[in-house]
């Protein structure tokens, strides 16, 4: 429906547009006749038409500019065809400017090249197949027109040459002004539709800017506040009507766009409303070439807020979480504590201390993990050669896991340095180790740890020959608490990534190959810290 009333407007302004231009063509008909009268004034030598009868040559061009002034009057008010209207009028052109050319002596009088005119006008203004048959019928005239003179013996035959050539110019003439008129049409729907587009979009983007929750700015070069929305002036405490420049809006704002100026990226600055004290943070971004600057203003407070809320919210999963996690070993010790009072045999007593202590150590190691992740943001990087470090770490965990010393396989290509925090390092490798020994199978090889520099990244891989993890169970393994072991907090992984992101490096899940794959990426290269120290401080050779 919207195409096809898109359709209908577009054919309305094109058939108006025409109207328009043969309203123009009418006003050229009527000037043009009033100078071929002029031109005939009895004082009036300069030019040399109408010479062989002059009293004809009066009679047309006077019914020629009656009839030119009809047809500015009468005809558009007519509801006829566009088609028809033209068609009648070129006619009438035609045969009034032969009746002139032939009274001021044929060809040589240049009044035929008024034709070329004609179709050039009728050309733009119809824009169809009727041109070339306008440009027909002023041949077939003109070639009318130097026959008679031929036949009344004061005509030269050999000027059907400049006829014929005349005739020519009027074809070119038709076929130029149609070809013109295409492109011109074609032009004008094309500008039409972008002008549409334009608006539509030009609508959508000050709707959107509007709606924003932040406040947006658009200040030209000499600081003149050309857009803004209403939460630009909410955030700002904005008192005044009258808000033309950004000084209307904040001083403060308008200090700090001039400081800003010049520069081609973006700078974020936080300022203080005086009238509020609202703290806010303005980003100041370029737009365009025309010294445009885009000016977005945030509420720190309500980002803050939102930030609040965030954290108490995953602060109460994880008190939930948690709380699911050590209701049952609190049961488990409970019921055994309670066994254990009502006096039991010597083997049913090892057995219920047994599971005291096994839920007593695994509350111990929920709590400890917990402990882990208030340690995140407590990242003290340094630069670790991973070579040297992966081989302590294995001879380390080998100490501790027996099953380590036969199924550990390292595959070091790269003697690299990154920048991370060794005991948060040390803590990834042991969650990520322990889970592929305790999935592998416990052959040689069976965990493979590779270590590859790739462009300007490191990455180190930990891979098991286990089962695998299933696809349906993929997008959960990084959640806290989710575990498929028995005796497993469900932390494990979960750290691992978050002390991941605390050190700028990432943690992701690859494909089976066919075991669990494991791969930690992170920028190669000294810490920045350690290389200003060496520039401040270098030792001489």
């Amino acid at each position: 429906m919207m195409g096809l009333l898109g359709s209908e407007s577009a054919t309305a302004d094109s058939v108006a547009s025409r109207w328009r231009s043969l309203h123009f063509f009418n006003i050229y008909r009527v000037v043009s006749a009033s100078l071929f009268l002029l031109a005939m004034l009895p004082n009036n030598v300069g030019f040399k038409i109408g010479l062989d009868r002059p009293s004809l040559f009066m009679a047309v061009g006077t019914v020629y500019l009656a009839i030119s002034l009809l047809y500015l009057a009468v005809l558009p008010r007519l509801q006829l065809s566009l088609s028809v209207v033209l068609t009648v009028e070129v006619v009438t052109d035609i045969v009034f400017l032969t009746l002139m050319m032939h009274t001021s002596g044929g060809g040589h009088s240049g009044l035929g090249y008024m034709l070329l005119v004609v179709l050039a006008g009728a050309g733009l203004v119809g824009q169809g197949r009727l041109t070339l048959f306008y440009a027909a019928l002023a041949t077939v005239a003109v070639l009318l027109e130097h026959a008679y003179r031929v036949l009344q013996l004061y005509g030269d035959p050999a000027d059907f040459i400049h006829t014929g050539s005349i005739s020519l110019g009027f074809f070119a003439t038709a076929i130029t002004a149609r070809l013109l008129a295409a492109r011109v049409v074609a032009n004008e729907e094309l500008a039409r539709q972008r002008g549409i587009e334009l608006a539509d979009q030009l609508s959508i983007n000050r709707q959107v800017i509007r709606d924003m929750q932040d406040g947006v700015l658009v200040v030209d070069g000499a600081g003149r506040v050309r857009q803004h929305n209403p939460q630009a002036v909410n955030l700002l405490s904005v008192q005044s009507a009258h808000r033309e420049k950004l000084t209307d809006f904040s001083s403060t704002l308008a200090e700090r766009l001039s400081r800003w100026r010049g520069q081609a990226r973006e700078v974020s600055e936080a300022i203080r409303v005086p009238v509020s004290g609202r703290l806010l943070r303005a980003r100041f971004l370029p737009a365009g070439d025309g010294g445009y600057a885009l000016l977005y203003l945030e509420d720190l407070e309500r980002i803050h807020a939102e930030t609040q809320q965030i954290k108490l919210a995953a602060l109460g999963r994880l008190t939930a979480n948690m709380a699911h996690e050590i209701r049952n070993p609190l049961s488990a010790i409970s019921h055994a504590a309670e066994l254990l009072a009502e006096g039991v045999s010597a083997e049913t007593q090892a057995r219920l201390t047994r599971i005291i202590g096994d839920n007593a150590q695994r509350l111990n190691r929920l709590v400890a993990e917990v402990l882990e992740l208030g340690r995140r943001d407590q990242a003290k990087p340094e630069s670790i050669r991973l070579a040297n470090f992966v081989q302590t770490f294995v001879e380390d965990l080998s100490m501790h896991e027996e099953k380590a010393r036969q199924a550990f396989a390292s595959e070091v290509t790269t003697d690299s340095l990154v920048c991370f925090d060794r005991s948060h390092l040390n803590r990834i490798l042991w969650n990520l180790t322990t889970n592929a020994l305790r999935y592998c199978r416990g052959t040689s090889g069976g965990v493979r740890l590779r270590v590859a520099a790739v462009a300007d990244t490191v990455e180190l891989h930990v891979i098991d020959d286990g089962p695998g993890i299933e696809a349906q169970l993929r997008g959960q393994v990084f959640e806290p608490f989710f575990t498929t072991h028995g005796s497993g907090t469900g932390l494990g992984l979960y750290i691992a990534r978050e002390l991941c992101e605390a050190n700028g490096a990432t943690l992701k899940l690859l494909d089976n190959e066919p075991g669990a794959h494991f791969c930690i990426t992170v920028r190669g290269g000294a810490c920045p810290q350690e290389l200003s120290e060496e520039a401040a401080n270098p030792v001489a050779s």
